[in-house]
């Protein structure tokens, strides 16, 4: 039911997002896509993620995107006719990325598909004995410098 009532709303402000023709009404619909979305991520139990999520976003780029767009009067541009001529062609693009992602992947190739039925090969570890009583920040900082050590460094 939480779930539903913050995702929802997350869902239809995106959708505005990118449907918006005036920048500023695009970033005011923004706010409410951060917004929700912390609170997914505090039922998630990700606290520290869920409280720099709207401070980051919202109170950075948000905000000042919006002063940048508001301080430039950027104007609007109208759809032409010309760009619609080109829907035909993106479409049958489109189509041919969907068919290569569906049907030309094999499903060894993706060994975490839920219609996979052979569940004997997954690797997983139980870390209920592994772990002990850390705060959410030193979780973080042990799996980012331990076994994502390569992506925090870029590589």
């Amino acid at each position: 039911m939480i779930l539903s009532v913050l995702s929802s709303p997350a869902l239809v402000s995106g959708l505005m997002v990118v449907h918006a023709k005036n920048p500023v009404h695009s970033v005011l619909f923004l706010i409410p896509v951060f917004r929700n979305t912390s609170g997914l991520l505090l039922l998630l139990g990700l606290d520290f993620f869920a409280m720099i999520f709207p401070v980051v976003y919202i109170g950075a780029i948000a905000i000042s995107f919006l002063f940048v767009v508001m301080m430039f009067h950027i104007q609007i541009a109208e759809i032409h006719e010309e760009v619609l001529r080109y829907l035909p062609v993106s479409g049958i693009i489109g189509l041919i990325f969907w068919w290569e992602m569906f049907f030309i992947l094999d499903n060894e190739s993706i060994p975490l598909l839920p219609t996979q039925r052979n569940t004997t090969s997954l690797r997983y570890t139980v870390y209920a004995g592994k772990v002990r009583s850390w705060t959410n920040l030193e979780t973080l900082g042990n799996l980012l410098y331990t076994y994502y050590l390569n992506a925090v460094f870029g590589f």
